[in-house]
């Protein structure tokens, strides 16, 4: 028989990022530590040479690799030997698993609740004669024969083929039967007489079943499984990481892409930012910046949608950008960080970069569908595990070898953080951890960049080796920019804020990166001119930072473009004053009275107001003056006198009554009673009644519904009953819920776990772990 397939970690990294979890540690650990802690929860307490012996660690090798797990794992208080020679882990621990390496509970604990009658009927079927009377003495002599593989091999020989088949079946995919509450919960199983051969097994003992319940799936003992799946059956156990092609590489060129990249993602994140800055990115109502606006700061940026998601989530978590109304705007703390040099400021990015709870490049959901940035996703530990994964793996090379493409960094980053994250929409594994790696100079040529090496040091000096690390690849910002006859001016490296504001002021920007490109036109240097500086000032301004003289084409489009500037003059008016009489109008302006107007003389017959025509014809009658309102087409407009109206009452449909609306209200004197008032006052009660939160006259029953009520306000008070009650019970739901994409979605969950303003269940239609926020939740119906 085929041993069972190794179990996938992803329902573990479930169980550890919930709020409850009991092994914080767990996920920052390698593939081999998690094997063997597996292994000890599946069979511990064991000696340390059983253990060696199921994980089939003989050669120097293994051994060597079991010896570093068991280390890794006793530094972290999780196991160690007891005075007695065994290996002990930390009792929490091994409720992480469900069925660590594939295992049921041992016979001991399945049969805790056997009666002694039904011990004696099972070792009568087993042909092995009661050693008591007693339950221990009974119990104690089916453990012994079922500890013994080769009689629980012999006994599987013997049974009906239907039951062979059966016992086979269980034990190849055991450990795909992982059991929860909430999903043992049905109204009947089916008995365990309708799986053919189960009976012959249960009275054996091979299979257990509930005594209480009399129905429900029915449970192998570890030692059962272990006895068919054979001698030679081994746990997983990898203490290498997987072998990957490498090819040869210099110190030099590792510092010179990493360093191409490290500034062209300095100057893109520049750009990005002093167009945040300009005109703040609009928010969906459904929260984060959505694709129209992405595609309006990329295009003004000059850069691709990875990079721009990347700088937006790593500024944001910064604090160079925060939510302002519905808009994500700068902060003060940008424009700090934009006056410093490029080296500055990408080690800042770094640092956020590193502890990020989220992956700043995911632009897809698991269905495929587009995410906006900053929609505020739950935070993911698995994702800072990916980037951990990628600094150990990237850091196990050799000097002067690098991987032979960077895809086949993946498996390394599985096998240093099994429990990382992995994103739908990686092609490959940790595609998109190690493309962002890539464009920030931490990884390059395949392996771990002096930026990288610095970003990954723990001790206490990280910061100035980061800074020291970026200092020396990235070069200072540029103050000086070249300026051609065509009509463009060229800047190599990233441009200091003053100069890119100047440029930004008086061209357009064509290109962005490492050299960055603006082209002058008449509508540029008219744009600069608006601002209400002179020819003669941008002209100054520009020469100051040009390397050289500027050309004449450029000087003869400034002077030209401040030629025609302002010969036609638009003044504000909210209305005209014009008259025959010009003394009139010069007396209207310099009287006191109607200096509020903010009266102006555009000719001697005509005046302009800064105030709205009928305030304008208000304020002149009560100065005493006798004006007359003008129509768009210059008819005097007629005055009339407009009476208040009722609205016209609707009319009654056919068969029904005209109801009759009073139109003078009349006071009713009423009368109190001071007796009947001061006995009400008497029999109210002491205390003040509980909240009605919804107007229902129905308060809160209990602390579950307060807290689910204050963060998902779509619901109405009986949806927020119903979840607090599934909550609380353990029992199934259907939500109706919208995606952080905007798309409405219908799903049934278990399993449910409150960690506000968030909500853990297990998906249903994903049949995965997943996260939902209770402020997208519009509905509830019952599972």
């Amino acid at each position: 028989m085929s041993p069972p397939e190794p179990r996938s970690f992803g329902e573990l990294a479930d169980r550890l990022q919930r709020p409850a979890s009991v092994a914080p540690v767990l996920p920052g650990l390698a593939l081999p530590h998690l094997q063997v802690a597996e292994a000890l929860a599946a069979w511990g307490p064991v000696p340390g040479a059983a253990l060696a012996d199921l994980l089939d660690a003989s050669g120097t090798e293994r051994t060597r690799g079991l010896d570093a797990a068991l280390e890794a794992l006793a530094d972290h208080a999780l196991v160690w030997p007891d005075g007695e020679g065994l290996l002990r882990m930390a009792t929490p621990l091994r409720q992480a698993w469900d069925s660590p390496l594939g295992l049921d509970a041992p016979l001991t604990r399945l049969l805790a609740n056997t009666t002694s009658e039904e011990l004696r009927h099972m070792l009568v079927a087993l042909g092995i004669p009661s050693p008591g009377t007693t339950k221990k003495h009974r119990l104690t002599a089916l453990l012994e024969h079922h500890s013994n593989p080769e009689r629980v091999a012999a006994v599987i020989t013997s049974a009906p083929a239907s039951t062979r088949k059966l016992l086979e079946r269980r034990a190849s995919h055991q450990g795909g039967q992982a059991r929860s509450p909430a999903r043992s919960i049905t109204f009947r199983a089916p008995s365990a007489d309708s799986e053919p051969g189960a009976r012959w097994a249960l009275e054996r003992g091979l299979l257990v079943q509930d005594r209480y319940s009399g129905y429900g799936s029915t449970r192998m003992p570890a030692e059962v499984t272990l006895a068919l799946r054979g001698v030679g059956w081994h746990a997983p156990f990898d203490p290498v990481p997987p072998v990957v092609r490498t090819a040869s590489v210099t110190s030099a060129e590792v510092d010179r892409e990493a360093a191409a990249a490290a500034t062209a993602f300095a100057a893109h994140a520049a750009s990005v930012l002093a167009t945040c800055s300009a005109a703040p990115p609009v928010l969906l109502k459904s929260g984060g910046v959505g694709t129209r606006e992405l595609s309006r700061i990329s295009k003004a940026a000059q850069c691709d949608d990875i990079v721009l998601r990347l700088v937006l989530e790593t500024a944001y978590d910064a604090g160079l950008l925060a939510q302002d109304g519905d808009r994500v705007a700068a902060t003060d703390a940008y424009d700090t960080w934009a006056e410093r040099e490029p080296a500055e400021q990408l080690t800042a990015l770094l640092h956020t970069w590193r502890t990020l709870p989220l992956t700043p490049a995911q632009a897809r959901d698991e269905d495929g569908k587009v995410l906006p940035a900053l929609a505020g996703a739950p935070p993911c530990g698995g994702c800072v595990q990916a980037r951990e994964g990628l600094l150990a793996a990237a850091a196990e090379f050799p000097a002067h070898r690098g991987v032979h493409s960077p895809a086949e960094l993946g498996p390394m980053v599985a096998w240093h953080r099994p429990l990382a994250e992995q994103l739908p929409q990686d092609a490959t594994p940790f595609a998109t951890a190690i493309r962002e790696a890539e464009l920030l100079g931490v990884v390059a040529r395949g392996c771990l960049s002096p930026i990288g090496a610095a970003l990954r040091a723990e001790d206490t000096e990280a910061a100035e080796t980061l800074a020291s690390a970026c200092e020396r690849l990235l070069p200072a910002a540029t103050r000086a920019a070249r300026f051609g006859a065509d009509l463009t001016a060229v800047v190599t490296g990233t441009p200091s804020a003053r100069l890119a504001a100047l440029l930004d002021t008086v061209a357009d920007k064509e290109v962005g990166g490492t050299a960055s490109v603006w082209r002058f036109s008449s509508t540029t240097v008219r744009r600069a001119l608006d601002t209400g500086r002179t020819a003669d000032a941008i002209a100054a301004d520009l020469g100051a930072v040009a390397v050289g003289a500027l050309p004449q084409p450029l000087l003869y489009l400034i002077n030209d473009s401040a030629r025609t500037h302002g010969r036609v003059r638009i003044a504000p008016a909210a209305c005209v004053i014009h008259g025959e009489e010009a003394a009139l109008l010069a007396e209207l302006v310099t009287h006191r009275r109607l200096a509020d107007l903010g009266l102006r003389v555009l000719a001697p017959t005509v005046l302009v107001s800064r105030t709205p025509l009928d305030k304008t014809l208000a304020a002149l009658r009560a100065a005493g003056y006798a004006p007359v309102a003008e129509r768009a087409d210059g008819t005097v407009r007629v005055e009339k006198t407009r009476h208040r109206r009722a609205a016209a009452p609707v009319p009654a449909l056919p068969g029904q009554r005209q109801r009759s609306v009073p139109t003078v209200t009349q006071m009713i004197p009423v009368t109190v009673d001071l007796s009947t008032l001061a006995a009400r006052l008497r029999a109210a009660p002491p205390t003040l009644p509980a909240p009605d939160p919804f107007g229902t006259g129905v308060p809160y029953g209990t602390d579950t519904e307060e807290i689910v009520a204050a963060y998902a306000k779509n619901l109405a008070y009986s949806d927020v009953r119903q979840l607090a009650h599934a909550v609380d019970v353990g029992t199934a739901i259907t939500v109706e819920y919208v995606a952080a994409s905007g798309n409405p979605t219908v799903r049934i969950l278990s399993e449910l776990v409150l960690d506000p303003p968030y909500l853990y269940a297990w998906c249903h239609l994903r049949d995965d772990q997943r996260v939902f926020a209770l402020s997208r939740i519009h509905g509830i119906m019952p599972g």
